[in-house]
C-alpha cells in the first residue's frame, strides 16, 4: 500500500511513469476486499487475454487503450472508463499510443 500518498492531493498521472517497452504498475490500495492499481503501458505493450472472478473498473487517465472483452474490441481514451465483467475474457493493449489507467477491483459479490 502507498502510505506515502495518504492524505495528500496527487496528480494520478504521476503515480506510474512510462518506461520504454514495459508495463509499470503501482498498487495504491490493497485490502482483502479489493485493490486500486495505477498502470502505465508503453506503446505496443499490453496484457494478454485472461479473466478474473470479479468485475473490474478501468479508467483511462492518459492516452488511449484497446480493451477487448469477449472478443469485442473497445477503444477507451483519457477520461473514459469501462467495466470489465467478472469471468469474461479480456485483454488490454496500447495500440496507437502509450496509456495509463486506474484499475479498481472489488473482490465481493
Amino acid at each position: 500500500m502507498a502510505d506515502d500518498i495518504k492524505g495528500k492531493v496527487i496528480d494520478t498521472e504521476s503515480l506510474a511513469e512510462y518506461q520504454e517497452g514495459s508495463v509499470v504498475s503501482r498498487e495504491i490500495i490493497k485490502k482483502d476486499i479489493g485493490t486500486v492499481t495505477i498502470f502505465a503501458f508503453d506503446k505496443g505493450q499490453g496484457l494478454s487475454e485472461h479473466s478474473a472472478p470479479f468485475d473490474a473498473f478501468v479508467q483511462v487517465i492518459d492516452g488511449e487503450a484497446e480493451i477487448t472483452l469477449a472478443g469485442q474490441a473497445h477503444t477507451v481514451s483519457k477520461g473514459q472508463m469501462i467495466i470489465m465483467p467478472g469471468n469474461v475474457p479480456h485483454a488490454l493493449q496500447a495500440v496507437n499510443s502509450p496509456f495509463k489507467m486506474i484499475l479498481t477491483m472489488i473482490k465481493s459479490e
